[in-house]
């Protein structure tokens, strides 16, 4: 179950469309509760359509690659699966 200490955000129907269309949910799943949290409140508050596009496309993209959280440095260990924060 989550560890997320904020609450969290609920996932709006075109984003679980995107995620479904793309065949990326279970990688999204796959991701640490507080970066699924992050994109969907980061998506959502987007005050134009065109912002909330250009959100929603950088987390498919970024889910797509396997590696990259909103921008910043961030993959999979290898080895043990546990995140791995940029380059050490």
């Amino acid at each position: 179950m989550s560890a997320l200490k904020r609450p969290r955000h609920p996932m709006p129907p075109d984003v679980e469309a995107a995620l479904l269309d793309r065949g990326l949910m279970g990688a999204y799943h796959a991701r640490p509760d507080y970066q699924q949290n992050d994109w969907i409140g980061w998506i959502d508050r987007a005050k134009h359509g065109d912002t909330r596009l250009r959100r929603l496309g950088q987390m498919l993209d970024e889910l797509e690659a396997g590696e990259g959280y909103m921008g910043m440095a961030w993959r999979p260990n290898r080895e043990s699966g546990t995140p791995d924060q940029g380059d050490a």
